[in-house]
């Protein structure tokens, strides 16, 4: 690829190899790399449009991007966020109030409350509500934080959620409460003891 670019005069040049492409040819400084002409020319281009990297390779046919690279950077989450609430009515004509939670204007966390929540009718509906909220504000924080969804936090959710011995979150966390000791038995067996 012949690119023509010129160095800046204050821009030492170097004749070794590139530190991107392995060439022995003229270099130019780069931070603490130095680059031929063309690996240069690409930098600067993906500087300027980074989804530019994943088209090239597709159109070359080469994906060497590994699965550590593909994860995203789980952020942690601050103590203070921003949150907007809203007020509905369901079909039975109850008030519930829903927040929001947002970080850059993306929702990380969901919550639902109602002002009859000490009502013995609604318990049932409040943690079935509950449950739902508590595992999509999961999904959210995997969604725009990155954080890793694992089943143990599944079910810490689901047992938060739960508001009465045998209640459906209760339910849910015991039966997959199997699985986790299933998985926690053969992660054991893996590991060689001391």
């Amino acid at each position: 690829m012949k690119t023509g670019r010129k160095t800046s005069p204050s821009a030492k040049t170097y004749n070794e190899q590139c530190t991107a492409c392995g060439e022995k040819q003229e270099l130019t400084d780069q931070g603490q790399d130095r680059l031929c002409a063309e690996c240069l020319t690409l930098v600067d281009t993906l500087r300027k449009n980074p989804d530019c990297a994943m088209k090239l390779m597709n159109i070359s046919g080469t994906s060497t991007i590994s699965e550590a690279q593909k994860k995203p950077i789980e952020q942690e989450m601050p103590d203070v966020l921003d949150a907007v609430r809203y007020r509905t009515i369901d079909r039975e004509r109850n008030t519930w109030y829903v927040s929001v939670s947002e970080l850059d204007g993306n929702p990380v966390e969901i919550f639902a409350s109602t002002a009859f929540d000490r009502d013995q009718h609604l318990q049932s509906r409040i943690s079935n509500l509950t449950t739902i909220t508590r595992l999509i504000s999961l999904i959210l924080r995997h969604i725009f934080l990155g954080e890793r969804l694992t089943l143990e936090k599944t079910l810490t959710q689901l047992q938060r959620s739960s508001r009465m011995p045998d209640d459906l979150p209760a339910m849910l966390s015991k039966v997959l409460a199997h699985y986790n000791k299933r998985t926690t038995a053969e992660t054991s067996k893996d590991k060689p003891t001391p």
